[in-house]
This record gives structure tokens, C-alpha cells and sequence, in this order.
């Protein structure tokens, strides 16, 4: 069985779509030659800057035929049916079969579809797989139609065998398949032939090319941390710079260099970014001290003074980015110095966060409001939590976070020690972004903790005044991470907030905010802080409004009743969304989705560290032997009490008494029933869950043994309605832990 070759040679592909395109590559020409009848044993897929490679092992020489029977109109349909039927198989009248079929007689018709060469099902795929390749970018050249990511200049498609090798035929537009390709663009150029695979690998090696991007990663490292080992230094860690510079070069040669003296007093953050951003350099510190104090570039070719001149011209860049950081972080510090964090912010005035929400600064007035409610209950101190909201936005107006924006929150803290604030203040700036995604450390530190939760909270409860919410899998505003960042911080911090009342007061500032902005009138942005500060966990809208009466008289209250009444409608929906999210963050946690929605179902559902722990000791509960067979036993009870319920038309909830008890297993189940009662009750109370799972499973063996040694439905009326009415009680204790009808099985 003959092995395949294909290879798409063009101008540089960008870094970050070559991992794409080698899985794209593999998945279309794999899929339309198995589709097409083809089978093979294995596939590769490599990519260089200017190459994409697919190999294929064992590939079958041919297609198989193929006979397939269709069946037609009936005899005695329409001509016209008939004539399509024959259109659609390729055959004629005579070729066809009549046969009995259950509704009298139809004519069948027996395809033959004669197997292909190989070769010709390999053009016919590669082409399609060519004109149709999905690049997130792709462009015209020359005066050709054909769209590649950057002009391809040249299509290698060979079988080979044991006896040898022969081209593909194919032509797409003018460009010939072939069995020739070029190695590295400076240290090997020209075109030469290959055979197969091996011999390919084996010549771009040679012609100074590394094919596999994976091999090219492993020389960069080893050879960055060997340079930096050398010197006594370290080499900062980064895969996905690592990635992109595997997809930079063909011949990897990593170099070091030394950061001038006069640069290294920046940040640490600053100098790795700049150097990363523009550069493309792998940082370099030193283990000591922590200082970064060199860097390390990948070029893509060996020189004969071993890139002393490719470093000199890095260099002379180098200086020149490092430069204009030294010159952002000095006019940063001298602004910090004579203004404060504060006045570095107050241009936010004048920057619009949306055009329904009002400007940044509107919004962190909120979030001050918000984080000062918060403080309380996450242990922090009010006057720090709301001097922290106040200047963790400030950076957006510096010419660091101008010139590197992922440095935002972290310039920040640079900055608040400058200003000699408060180390919680500095920690807050940092760290009130986070968590970021589910793999992002979460804030610990109190103070950090409110004023990230009053962010999130406040960008939540203000698209969800103006009715920005997900959709399907659009969500511009990253509303989805907002939620999960809250979940995460409430639960990893084990902190218990009431969220239905927490939302009341941003919803109404939102609501409000949004409401007077769109009318124009003046005092929106005090109204809606002022609405938040009075509404404190959750004001009534009386006295809201008529706190509102006596300070905003510019203001319609018309607008802050509809404001309100808006608040009341949204606020469980908001609660549903984060109920939503929850459940996905559980079940990573592998706690299943009936069991999430089983603890749900009862009261507490906004404190979402409660609903954590009883989902967490309910899962566990469920996976012993006495707790599935409990599930089956409560589920058994309440389905005969459901049942007898509907048919008598009454409810049969108390009065279950054990003097009328006739069997051992009843007064039994009395007793235990009683016991769980007296356990289940104050463990439930003092939210000792794995207690209360535990007084619960003691009732699985008197419940199976009533079952077995009773009938429920006596004779006697009044036994029947004492057993059903102790079903009541089986069905109350249960119930009393979790929902235990939302529980599959």
C-alpha cells in the first residue's frame, strides 16, 4: 500500500494559524479520501512558516465497487416519477427490476459504482480541500482567483511504494503538483526532488529546516536555558510565546542579549511585556534578585560571527522600546506625585463605559458604593474597600497601560506605593480584575475581595438593567467570565452573601442611571450612588423613593418608580443566570446536574457557597449504597402517596400515628423515622449537611423492610390512611435535606 505526500508551499504563514491549519489540513484530506473509499494506517500533519505537510501511511491503491439497490416510484405512478427516478440512478427502462413490493408492484434499480485509482481521488480531494481551506484571513495574488492565506507557490503530491515514487496529477489554477520543494530561504535556497516521506524530512533537515514545530520548540528552550544557565541567570517561562516563536523560524538559533543598565530599574511587568510585544524575546532574571535583567531572541539562521550582528540591530530596537517605557513610567510617577491616583483619574469623566451606563467614572462611584456594602461581609474594612474603588481604575489613564494595556490593575499597585497608599489599596489595583478565566488565581485579601466582587457585580447588574444580556454563544460584554469570577471568589473564599439582596441596590443605581441618562436630565450619576447607598443589602422602594424625593428634586420620580419596579422584575432572572453558571462550575467539579438542581430547589438558593456544600455533601450521600437505595425508596413512597392522593382527593400530610401500626417493620419505621426527625432538624439548622446525609441513610433499611413486610393499601381505611400518611412523613424528612424528586433513577 502506497504512502502519501503532500505539501503546501507558500509565503510565510502567520505563527498563531499554523497549529489550525495542521489540523485542518489533516481532518479535510482524511475525511474526503475515506469518504471517496480510500482507508489508510496513519497521518501526520507538520508546518513550518512557509510550508503546511501531510503524510499518510498505508493509503489504499484503490476505491472499492460499490453496488447499491434503490428502490423507485410503483409501477403505477406517473411517467414523469419514473423519469426522474432514472435520472437520478444514470440508468434506463430496461435496466431496471420490477418487483412485489408491499403496495403492489415498484421498480429497483442495482448501482454499480466502479472503484477509483488513488490518484485521481487524491487531486479531486486536495484541490477542493485548496479552494475551500477555512484561513481566519486569506488573499488574491497576481491575477489568479485562487485564495490562500499568503500566495502559494508550489504544490508537492507524491505516491510511493516499494518500487518507487510518481506524482499526483494535478493543476490549480497554473500551479503544477510536483516532487520538488525548498529548503531554508537563506542558508539552502533552491528547489530539489524527494522520494517520500523520510527522504523529505531527511533533505529539509539538511537544507536547514526543522519540520516539526514541536522539535523547533524543544531547540529554542533547551538552547534559551543553556544561554541563561551559562550566566547564571534564569529564563522566564512563557508557552505561548514559545508556540509563536516555533512558528517563526525554520533553522531556530537562540541568542542572548544584555538589557542596558539604564532600563533596569522598570518593573519587572514592563520590561517582559515590551520585550515580548514587540519584540518577540523571552525574558531573563535573575534568580537572586527577581530583576530582569536580559533577554533571549530566536533568529531564524546561522551567521558567520554567530549573530553578534543580529543581536547589535535587536539591540539598537531594543533601546529604543525600552526607551519610550521609561519614558511612560517617569511621566506616570510625576503625575502619581503631584496628583495622586486620584487626579490620574479624573479624566475618566470623559470616558464613556457605555452609552447607557454612563462614564467611568459613574461606574466607579457605583463600585465604590457597592464595595463599601461588601466590606462587611467579606471582612474588610469599609473606608479602605471604598478608597481602593476609587483609584484601582485610575492606571486607564496612564501612558503605560496607553502603550501596554494588558498591564492595567498591575501598574496600578506600581503606582499606589508610589503614592505611599495603603498595601490592601496596591493589592486591590492589582488584583480586582481577577479571576480573569477558570485556571486564574482568585484574590484572597479582604479588601481585594470587595472591590473585585463590587466590579463584577456592578458590570452584571448594569447590562442587565439595560437588557445587554447573553445570547446563545454571543456575549460581548463577557458577562459569562463576570459571573464565574463571582462564583469563584464567593465559594474559594467561602463567603456567604445573600445575592438576591446584594443585586437589589446596583440594579436600581443602574436602572436609574440608564433611566435619566437617556432622558438627559442633570444628577443621574449622584442619583443612582445615592439610590445604592440607601438601599444598603436591600432598602424598601417606599423609602427609596422617598429618600430619592428629598434629594434629587431635578429628578422625575416617575423615573425612579419605573427604575425600581424594573429591579424588582430582573433580579431573579439575574439570580437564574448565575444559577446557570454554577451548575457548569459543579459539575467540572463532578457533581451532577441533577443533583445541583435537587439542592436549587430549596430555600437559600442565592447564597451560592451554601448551595456549594449541600450540593458537595448530597453527591457524596448519592454515591454509597444507602443512598441510591434510599433514592429508590423515597421515590417509591411518593409515588404511591402521589397516586392515592389523586384518586382520594385529599392530601395526606399528618396524623400518622403508631398506635394503629400492625407490623414489626411499621412501629419500626416509626422509630426511625422519629430519630431522623431529631437528627436531621438541627443539622440542617447548623448547616451540617454530611450530618443530616447521615441521619437521613440510617432510614434506607426500615423503609426497604416496610416495604417488603407491609401492604399499604389495607382493607382496614384506617390503616390504609395511617401507612399512607406515614409515606407523608417519609416524604417531608426526605424532602427536608433536598429536593429529591429532581434526582434521576
Amino acid at each position: 500500500m502506497p504512502d502519501l505526500l503532500i505539501e503546501l508551499f507558500s509565503e510565510e504563514i502567520p505563527a498563531r494559524m499554523q497549529g489550525m491549519a495542521r489540523d485542518t489540513l489533516r481532518k479535510m484530506v482524511t475525511d474526503g479520501l475515506v469518504e471517496a473509499g480510500l482507508t489508510y494506517a496513519h497521518a501526520q500533519a507538520f508546518s513550518t512558516p512557509r510550508r503546511l505537510v501531510l503524510a499518510l501511511e498505508g493509503l489504499s491503491a484503490e476505491s472499492p465497487t460499490l453496488t447499491e439497490e434503490r428502490k423507485g416510484p410503483a409501477t403505477t405512478a406517473p411517467e414523469k416519477a419514473l423519469e426522474g427516478f432514472l435520472r437520478s440512478t444514470g440508468l434506463s427502462r430496461d435496466q431496471l427490476e420490477v418487483r412485489d413490493d408491499k403496495k403492489g408492484q415498484a421498480y429497483f434499480a442495482t448501482i454499480t459504482r466502479p472503484g477509483r485509482k488513488a490518484p485521481e481521488i487524491i487531486a479531486e480531494v486536495l484541490e477542493k480541500t485548496i479552494r475551500t481551506f477555512p484561513w481566519p484571513k486569506s488573499m488574491r495574488w497576481g491575477s489568479g482567483s485562487l485564495k490562500w492565506v499568503r500566495p502559494l507557490h508550489s504544490i508537492l503530491c507524491i505516491l510511493s511504494d516499494e518500487a518507487g515514487h510518481a506524482v499526483v496529477p494535478l493543476d490549480v489554477d497554473g500551479i503544477v503538483a510536483g516532487d520538488t520543494t525548498e529548503g531554508h530561504r537563506f542558508m539552502a535556497p533552491g528547489r530539489f526532488a524527494v522520494t517520500g516521506f523520510d527522504d523529505y524530512a531527511a533533505r529539509l533537515k539538511a537544507a536547514k529546516v526543522v519540520l516539526d514545530s514541536a522539535e523547533r520548540e524543544e531547540i529554542i528552550w533547551n538552547g534559551a536555558t543553556t544561554l541563561a544557565f551559562a550566566r547564571g541567570l534564569e529564563i522566564v517561562e512563557d508557552r505561548g510565546l514559545l508556540t509563536e516563536l516555533g512558528g517563526l523560524v525554520e533553522w531556530p538559533v537562540p541568542l542572548m542579549g544584555e538589557i542596558a543598565g539604564e532600563f533596569l530599574g522598570l518593573p519587572p511587568e514592563v520590561l517582559r511585556t515590551s520585550m515580548k510585544e514587540h519584540q518577540k524575546f523571552f525574558s531573563v532574571k535573575n534568580p537572586k534578585t527577581g530583576r530582569i535583567e536580559g533577554f533571549v531572541t530566536v533568529a531564524n539562521r546561522e551567521t558567520a560571527d554567530n549573530g553578534e550582528t543580529i543581536l547589535k540591530g535587536n539591540l539598537k530596537v531594543l533601546s529604543a522600546r525600552l526607551s519610550d517605557a521609561k519614558f511612560f513610567w517617569e511621566h506616570d510617577l510625576r503625575v502619581v506625585k503631584s496628583e495622586g491616583l486620584l487626579g490620574m483619574g479624573a479624566g475618566l469623566s470623559h470616558v464613556t463605559f457605555h452609552n447607557k451606563l454612563g462614564s467611568q467614572a459613574a461606574r466607579i462611584e457605583r463600585i465604590a458604593a457597592l464595595a463599601q456594602v461588601l466590606a462587611p461581609l467579606v471582612g474588610a474594612a469599609p473606608d479602605l474597600a471604598v478608597q481602593a474603588a476609587r483609584v484601582v481604575k485610575s492606571d486607564l489613564r496612564s501612558a503605560m497601560v496607553g502603550e501596554f494595556p494588558e498591564l492595567q490593575g498591575l501598574m496600578g499597585s506600581y503606582y499606589a506605593r508610589a503614592e505611599g497608599l495603603p498595601e490592601a489599596v496596591a493589592d486591590a489595583c492589582k488584583g480586582h480584575y481577577s479571576p480573569l478565566g477558570p485556571s486564574d488565581d482568585v484574590p484572597d485579601q479582604p479588601v481585594t475581595v470587595a472591590v473585585a466582587l463590587a466590579d463584577k457585580i456592578d458590570t452584571l447588574t448594569g447590562f442587565w438593567a439595560i437588557d445587554e444580556k447573553p445570547t446563545g454563544s454571543k456575549d460581548p460584554f463577557a458577562l459569562r467570565r463576570a459571573a464565574l469570577g463571582v462564583i469563584r471568589l464567593v465559594l474559594t473564599n467561602g463567603l456567604r452573601l445573600p445575592l438576591y439582596d446584594i443585586f437589589y441596590g446596583p440594579l436600581v443605581a443602574n436602572g436609574i442611571a440608564a433611566r435619566n441618562k437617556s432622558a438627559n436630565l442633570v444628577g443621574s450619576s449622584d442619583l443612582a450612588v445615592n439610590a445604592l447607598y440607601k438601599s444598603g443589602l436591600k432598602a424598601a422602594a417606599n423609602d427609596l423613593i422617598e429618600h430619592i424625593r428629598e434629594t434629587s428634586s431635578d429628578i422625575s420620580i416617575g423615573f425612579v418608580e419605573e427604575a425600581i419596579q424594573d429591579t424588582l422584575s430582573k433580579t431573579p432572572d439575574l439570580l437564574s443566570f448565575f444559577h446557570d453558571r454554577l451548575k457548569v462550575y459543579l459539575k467540572d467539579q463532578n457533581i451532577r446536574h441533577d443533583v445541583i438542581d435537587a439542592v436549587l430547589a430549596m430555600p437559600g438558593a442565592d447564597d451560592l457557597a451554601l448551595v456549594a456544600r449541600r450540593a458537595e455533601a448530597l453527591s457524596a450521600f448519592l454515591a454509597t449504597e444507602d443512598g441510591g437505595n434510599l433514592i429508590q425508596g423515597f421515590k417509591r413512597a411518593n409515588n404511591i402517596l402521589t397516586q392515592a392522593e389523586a384518586r382520594d382527593g385529599v392530601e395526606y400530610s399528618y396524623g400518622a400515628d403508631p398506635k394503629f401500626a400492625e407490623a414489626a417493620e411499621e412501629t419500626a419505621l416509626f422509630v426511625a423515622l422519629d430519630a431522623a426527625d431529631a437528627a436531621i432538624a438541627p443539622a440542617m439548622a447548623a448547616e451540617d449537611f454530611p450530618a443530616a446525609m447521615s441521619a437521613m441513610a440510617a432510614l434506607r433499611a426500615p423503609i426497604d423492610a416496610f416495604f417488603t413486610a407491609v401492604q399499604i393499601n389495607s382493607d382496614n381505611q384506617l390503616v390504609r390512611r395511617n401507612r399512607l400518611n406515614l409515606l407523608s412523613r417519609i416524604r417531608q424528612i426526605c424532602l427536608g435535606v433536598a429536593d429529591l424528586n429532581r434526582i434521576d433513577g
